[in-house]
């Protein structure tokens, strides 16, 4: 088979559009190769030794926290415990890594909300990052619920909704299509029930315009799947530095392939070349049209 796409470089996070399905597109380099259109297609994707920083472009033999090297791991608030635990924002104590960054990503508006990725769960996003978030974790459905004034009280809230329901997605059951049906707005409503009391206590604390109840309705998300696999394997490219298969699905940040799954966003920075083959004669005649 002969590559009709061939591109080198580092791996990026996968852009994605709401759609109907979603709308995806792969980032090497500075190539961006849609995604929808290869449903079918063989693809090759070859680590080819070489991973990148991707804020200072130091070359580093190890990942950290999906794409720097050590030292910008350690110094750059992007890469504080606080991103995973919001919760634990620091930024009003005066002691942020970079109070600058926290007042365009920390001191803004954010949104928690309810999704169905593979069950019911609570999760926080900046207010900018809808539905971008909900798109990256796979979720089905997802319906805001309060928005608030800083990620720290995002963080907040999420903890009181926590004690009631899970803040985490079970990827495999995601992948697997496997997701049940749940009335997110009968559940934001049921949660807003819940958590009232907590909330009141963060308004007599933060103010009451620092946390208002969203009364929007949610969005519904498709995606572009051919097959659902039956059992989930991962592809790892630091194991195995070369993953080929017939591209089945893209949901979340995954590349689904009937040779396994490889999460994107984990490899990012890795430096790799990726090809795209002619389909073979069994396949539609009109695959490459465009």
């Amino acid at each position: 088979m002969s590559a009709v796409i061939d591109v080198q470089g580092p791996l990026r996070k996968m852009p994605a559009e709401p759609g109907a399905p979603v709308h995806y597109r792969m980032k090497v380099g500075d190539t961006l190769i849609p995604l929808n259109d290869l449903i079918g297609r063989e693809l090759q994707i070859d680590f080819e030794g070489e991973i990148r920083c991707i804020h200072c472009d130091r070359l580093t033999k190890k990942s950290f926290n999906q794409g720097f090297c050590y030292p910008c791991f350690r110094k750059l608030a992007a890469c504080d415990s606080c991103i995973v635990s919001p919760e634990k924002c620091h930024y009003h104590e005066g002691t942020c890594r970079e109070p600058e960054w926290g007042e365009t990503h920390c001191m803004v508006p954010h949104i928690v909300y309810l999704a169905n990725s593979s069950g019911l769960k609570v999760g926080i996003t900046r207010k900018t990052q809808v539905p971008t978030r909900w798109i990256d974790q796979g979720a089905v459905a997802a319906v805001p619920m309060l928005e608030v004034a800083t990620r720290r009280l995002s963080g907040l809230v999420e903890v009181l909704c926590k004690q009631h329901v899970a803040d985490r997605t079970n990827w495999r059951a995601m992948l697997k299509g496997d997701v049940p049906e749940v009335d997110l707005m009968a559940e934001r409503e049921r949660m807003l029930e819940t958590i009232a009391d907590g909330v009141d206590a963060l308004r007599a604390e933060h103010g009451e315009d620092a946390i208002r109840v969203v009364d929007e309705s949610g969005l519904e998300l498709a995606y572009p799947v051919e097959v659902w696999p039956s059992k989930v394997k991962t592809h790892n490219l630091d194991k195995t530095p070369q993953v080929t298969g017939r591209l089945e699905g893209v949901k979340g940040q995954y590349l689904m392939l009937d040779t396994g799954v490889i999460n994107v966003r984990k490899f990012t920075a890795y430096h790799v070349r990726l090809q795209v083959f002619e389909p073979s004669p069994q396949q539609a005649p009109d695959l490459f049209s465009n």
